[in-house]
């Protein structure tokens, strides 16, 4: 009963990390690109009152179609379940009822979410939005699968609390040092950061597949991407950056949360500094990361 009373504890503190701190990390990153680009910028509780202002907003229903209505809800939903999924400064809450398949599963439900909303939107942008959407579904989520995968042969295990233990307590790998920098590159491109925000565009095809969204729904959206930039880098630091560590929960969340702050900020900084990629530069540019992390794998199937 204990054991399942604290897993009650760390699911609640994980759902609550994830839908209240992800703004303000969202906010960290706005901050930062306006202070490059010599700015003051928006403050950092900005994401909050753009939440808080979509809520409060009527939603226009341009479709009446089921997955336009409700993509929104059920993409959110995806990723609250992938968030009880990620070891957030400690194991998964559903580390036993859940591994990085399920994970993955659950991650490409919420992508399926934005691409059916787009698809059904009746808006040629959103098609358009939805068709580089699969397209980088197909050519990012590749490279994410086999590190992850990597990392599980490395810990002969699919349990992420198995593999972060492992790594904690073992040397780290030639194989785990390639497909970790390729991961961290696939991971601005899963968050949408230039140069890989080919599915929103602003300024080509107006948001793509959220240009007939509004209100509650857009609002739910946003906050999918915020999360999704909590969750990505907390699994990040937790396997490819283990070090720091330490038995007490409170320690180790706030050395988590400074790892992730870092990461955040190396990504807004690649935000920055990168123009967007054309369509086909970036599925050349992630053919050659596949590439590079099946020779990740082909490292860790020999034990290095």
């Amino acid at each position: 009963m204990s054991l399942s009373m604290e897993n009650l504890g760390l699911a609640l503190f994980n759902l609550l990390l994830v839908i209240l701190l992800s703004p303000l990390l969202e906010g960290i990153i706005r901050k930062l690109v306006a202070i490059v680009h010599s700015r003051i910028g928006p403050p950092l509780y900005q994401p909050y009152l753009d939440l808080l202002k979509l809520l409060g907003k009527e939603e226009i229903v341009s479709s009446n179609n089921f997955f336009f209505r409700y993509s929104a809800v059920l993409g959110f939903g995806a990723i609250l379940l992938v968030a009880l999924l990620s070891p957030i400064a400690a194991a998964p809450p559903l580390n036993a009822g859940g591994d990085i398949i399920v994970f993955i599963y659950m991650l490409s439900f919420s992508a399926v979410m934005i691409m059916l909303s787009g698809v059904t939107s009746e808006s040629p942008y959103g098609v358009l939005g939805a068709a580089r959407e699969m397209m980088m579904v197909l050519t990012v989520e590749p490279v994410i699968v086999i590190a992850l995968i990597v990392a599980a042969v490395n810990a002969d295990s699919l349990q992420f609390g198995a593999i972060i233990a492992h790594f904690q307590n073992n040397p780290f790998p030639l194989s785990m040092v390639i497909v970790g920098i390729v991961l961290f590159i696939s991971i601005v491109a899963q968050l949408a950061r230039l140069p890989f925000d080919i599915v929103e565009a602003d300024q080509e095809i107006m948001e793509g597949p959220f240009v007939e969204q509004s209100g509650p729904k857009l609002a739910l959206f946003k906050w999918m991407f915020y999360a999704k930039e909590l969750i990505f880098a907390a699994v990040f630091v937790s396997i490819f950056i283990p070090w720091f560590h330490s038995e007490v929960f409170i320690v180790n969340f706030l050395y988590t949360l400074v790892k992730i702050l870092v990461m955040l900020v190396v990504v807004g900084v690649v935000h920055v500094v990168n123009p967007r990629l054309r369509i086909d530069q970036a599925v050349r540019y992630f053919a050659v990361l596949i590439f590079i992390t099946i020779i990740g794998l082909a490292f860790a199937l020999a034990g290095s």
